[in-house]
């Protein structure tokens, strides 16, 4: 749904998942879009992480799945990102993942769109890959920021989303899905203020001594703080 989720999730697969090309474009690359756009329709194959920059107007040959994370705010937005997979006579799938308070938005796009979906079952031994996520931001400052700045522009996307009577801010269970996103603290934000979360444990570390992997914006951060100290 957001820049942000992109740049948080395209990182943490590239981490997740070897082997297999991790592509990430959203609205804010400008001239970098295109670069990255051309390199992924000649991939053999590969994975992009994409916000709904890519929902329409845009010709990938053989996408075999398109698997919506967010449900997008316009119905029709949701129809034009099937469209990306099965084009031209071939055949293949589109997944949206919606909870279990979400689940009228079937209802909505079958009336809406004449769009019918089936149920998937969720997956049987799925691996829990958030203690890596959450190592991962604990080993770079860079990957802790985007997963606190990801999981803000979330919620604040959720909060506009179109079909609000479906999608209501007020039934979203933020320790859950702080836990999804692997934070190590719950964000300083006014739709938390006032709030606790007791089904939600911060990491016992001082998350202002996670340092950059990177030297230079290591440096830069330290000379930060030496200023305002």
């Amino acid at each position: 749904s957001t820049c942000a989720c992109v740049e948080y999730y395209g990182k943490a697969l590239e981490a997740l998942i070897k082997q297999v090309r991790i592509m990430s474009i959203h609205g804010k690359m400008k001239h970098k879009r295109n670069k990255i756009f051309t390199e992924f329709r000649k991939l053999p194959g590969g994975i992009l992480v994409c916000t709904d920059v890519m929902a329409r107007g845009i010709d990938i040959p053989e996408v075999h799945w398109v698997l919506q994370y967010d449900p997008p705010s316009s119905a029709s937005a949701f129809v034009h990102r099937c469209g990306r997979t099965a084009r031209i006579g071939n055949v293949g799938s589109a997944l949206v993942f919606l909870l279990p308070m979400e689940e009228s938005y079937v209802n909505f796009l079958s009336i809406n769109q004449k769009c019918p979906m089936q149920e998937m079952k969720p997956q049987a031994n799925v691996l829990d890959l958030l203690p890596k996520l959450k190592s991962l931001a604990l080993a770079d400052r860079a990957v802790f920021e985007k997963g606190m700045k990801a999981f803000v522009s979330y919620v604040q996307a959720y909060a506009k989303h179109e079909c609000n009577l479906i999608f209501r801010i007020k039934d979203l269970d933020f320790a859950s899905l702080a836990r999804g996103f692997a934070l190590l603290k719950m964000p300083k934000m006014p739709e938390l203020r006032g709030k606790s979360f007791p089904d939600f444990t911060p990491v016992a570390v001082n998350t202002d001594s996670i340092s950059f992997k990177d030297k230079n914006r290591e440096k830069q951060r330290q000379k930060k703080l030496e200023e305002q100290r």
